[in-house]
């Protein structure tokens, strides 16, 4: 029995620009999605994971659940809700639309961008997202806190736009931009972890494993973008709380040294668990919505690869 040419030559490799071009086929073309839809998702996140914002740490978070049931019923878990959405329409709708069209116009020289390219559009976007959202980010956290507050401290705003009005007539319209730079600069870094992190997350699982575009992929990588997210805001969040908790007046650099002496290079993850508690399931939620909106996007505009 003779064997054949073809069974004889051995499979011949594929070149690296092969190999690029089968993933790029694997991945799909690139589709121009509407400016709006991170804005859209994150506000269907916010509605439910908001009362996981209420607590501000794991021991704390089940007594302020059960405080505020006591005290408002189960609806006042979401005291709040209307800044939160406020903040996720602007905030994220800048963030998400405008990594998107800095990835485009990036993209549309043929390049394939790099993760350091990708966390440099997502820290611009972010900080950019950060500004336009920060008076409703003023806002979300004293809505969220009223509930936890004794009644005559309470500031009882009766919703968002409400709090706006308030704002500015008892302390002037530039309390809407309160603590915006640290703020944004919190937004950028966060942006970069979960933006940056989950494209290319997303990327790696459908190019190097066979679940491709699937819901299993869009779950493990938001999931890691969240961890991601969590553990790059952490030592900012750790900052800042010892800044707001502080009675005296010190500089950044003398609370990280102070902070350091007693806690060493740990100090830099305290209360990660906590943080990922609360950013981890609205991380996932977020990309989940989002990619159910890109896939009802491409399914009306007839978009949606054919199945042979």
């Amino acid at each position: 029995m003779t064997s054949t040419a073809e069974e004889s030559t051995p499979a011949r490799k594929l070149t690296k620009e092969e190999r690029a071009e089968q993933r790029k086929k694997k991945r799909g073309p690139p589709i121009r999605y509407p400016f709006w839809f991170g804005g859209s998702a994150s506000s269907m996140a916010a509605c439910v994971t908001h009362p996981l914002d209420l607590g501000d740490a794991p021991k704390s978070m089940s007594g302020t659940f059960v405080h505020i049931v006591k005290s408002d019923g189960p609806l006042g878990l979401y005291n709040g809700i209307s800044a939160s959405l406020l903040r996720q329409l602007t905030y994220s709708t800048v963030r998400f639309g405008v990594y998107e069209e800095i990835k485009a116009r990036y993209t549309r020289s043929g390049r394939e961008p790099s993760f350091p390219a990708l966390t440099a559009m997502a820290v611009t976007s972010g900080f950019l997202g950060g500004i336009a959202g920060n008076f409703a980010d003023v806002l979300n956290v004293r809505m969220q806190h009223d509930a936890a507050l004794p009644v005559n401290e309470r500031r009882n705003y009766k919703h968002a736009i409400d709090g706006m009005v308030r704002m500015a007539r008892e302390e002037g319209a530039l309390s809407w931009f309160r603590g915006w730079l640290p703020n944004s600069s919190r937004a950028a870094v966060m942006t970069a972890g979960q933006l940056a992190t989950y494209d290319t997350f997303k990327r790696l699982l459908i190019d190097y494993t066979p679940l491709g575009d699937t819901l299993t992929t869009h779950f493990s990588a938001s999931f890691l973008a969240g961890l991601a997210a969590a553990t790059a805001t952490s030592p900012i969040d750790v900052i800042k709380t010892r800044v707001m908790s502080s009675t005296q007046k010190q500089g950044i650099l003398r609370i990280v040294g102070d902070i350091y002496k007693t806690d060493g290079l740990r100090w830099m993850f305290k209360g990660w668990v906590p943080s990922f508690l609360r950013l981890g399931p609205h991380t996932i939620c977020t990309f989940i919505f989002l990619e159910m909106h890109r896939k009802t996007y491409r399914k009306v505009k007839g978009l949606e690869e054919k199945k042979l």
